[in-house]
């Protein structure tokens, strides 16, 4: 399946997980709700009862209980009206607005849009009644309107998040396809340049004195026909095959050496001999080269670049250090991530692609070993043995 067709799969599955989320949220609140509201229910119900035998109490009743039941009332707004509509009395409104004879009619007039009101009998014989009007808890209403707030901080999250992460997404890839760029014409320039400089050399050259300009022509050209096969395997599966990383490595510093600062020491060892590994020569020479590059960067083109190369029964195992700034233990892993560079022109690819070869196409691991600062890094290269 093809990268935009699994991004796409991707989305949908998140949507619907989102929404899975959101609806399960949503059933379980209002479950929630329905219980409080039952509860509540009893209550007010409990409480009314409890007035009306406190009214047709006698002097000789004990009403302590009746007023437990009806102090208990501590959430649920009332208000009790006699039966010309007048109000008697109110309970669990606010303390100061309710001060105010317009705003406890406008909560009665609400209380009798949200529920029946219920009747208390306070003269028998007259069959007389007062009337008991109540809404919602403050709880309860917070928890019936929380579902919706709930799902609108999230859909307005999702969409922010949507929204932030197609435009870093737009943004990094813009960064990495002028990096490539960059990077193409980095690769490009060297080869160029020299065949140039042969160019030159060779109008001002006997034509018996010519065949060793012309093997060092030929041999850039060949360097360019690489650069190409480089590029062309990023983003396809490249074959790989069996190979001596002993020959590999020596051929590919051998290429440095020669077009590198003379100020640079390169050291090659063979712990043990034979390390072979399966893989893509161009891709893999494009590895050594990043890495070997960066590392006489990082010695501003002045130091020591020591290969150390050894395998045991599974692994091999690639050891690349030089002697330059060296990287702190926080950036171990950030270095290679896209962008990230630590020269002023730089594009921060090289890494990136380093890793992507190692990982993706070779199927092994790439890590900073180890660096302390002022004194150099490791970089380690981990294959499986072929």
């Amino acid at each position: 399946m093809k990268a935009y067709e699994k991004k796409r799969w991707w989305k949908i599955a998140i949507l619907i997980a989102a929404m899975f989320i959101g609806g399960f949220s949503l059933w379980y609140t209002q479950t929630l709700v329905k219980e409080l509201a039952v509860q509540e229910d009893k209550k007010i119900k409990l409480w009314a009862n409890a007035t009306r035998q406190l009214g047709a109490a006698s002097g000789e009743m004990d009403i302590n209980f009746l007023l437990d039941i009806i102090k208990d009332n501590e959430t649920i707004p009332t208000i009790l009206v006699d039966d010309n509509g007048q109000i008697i009395s109110h309970r669990n409104l606010d303390s100061l607005r309710a001060l105010d004879t317009a705003f406890v009619n406008a909560e009665l007039a609400l209380m009798k849009e949200v529920h029946e009101p219920i009747k208390i009998e306070y003269d028998m014989v007259n069959h007389r009644y007062n009337y008991l009007y109540y809404k919602n808890s403050r709880i309860l209403t917070a928890l019936q309107t929380y579902p919706f707030i709930q799902l609108s901080l999230i859909a307005f999250f999702a969409l922010m998040s949507y929204f932030a992460l197609s435009s870093s997404r737009r943004a990094e890839q813009n960064q990495v396809w002028v990096g490539m760029s960059k990077e193409t014409a980095h690769q490009l320039g060297t080869p160029i340049s020299s065949l140039r400089e042969w160019h030159n050399l060779l109008k001002e050259t006997e034509k018996d004195q010519q065949e060793e300009i012309l093997k060092e022509v030929d041999y850039d050209i060949k360097r360019l026909e690489l650069i190409t096969e480089r590029f062309s395997k990023i983003g396809s599966e490249p074959i790989l095959k069996a190979e001596n990383l002993d020959l590999v490595i020596e051929k590919a510093i051998g290429y440095l050496k020669n077009r590198v600062s003379s100020k640079v020491n390169f050291t090659v060892e063979i712990g043990q001999p034979n390390n072979w590994a399966n893989i893509n020569i161009p891709l893999f020479d494009w590895v050594i080269e990043n890495l070997c590059k960066n590392a006489i960067d990082a010695m501003d083109g002045n130091g020591n670049l020591r290969i150390v190369l050894n395998h045991d029964t599974e692994k091999v195992y690639i050891d690349i250090t030089d002697t330059g700034k060296g990287i702190p233990r926080g950036k171990f892993k950030t270095v290679f991530k896209p962008g990230f560079t630590t020269k002023k022109r730089g594009w921060g690819l090289g890494l990136s692609l380093t890793k992507r070869i190692v990982k993706e196409y070779h199927k092994g691991q790439i890590y900073v070993r180890h660096s302390e600062l002022g004194k150099g890094t490791t970089f380690r290269i981990v294959l499986d043995v072929a």
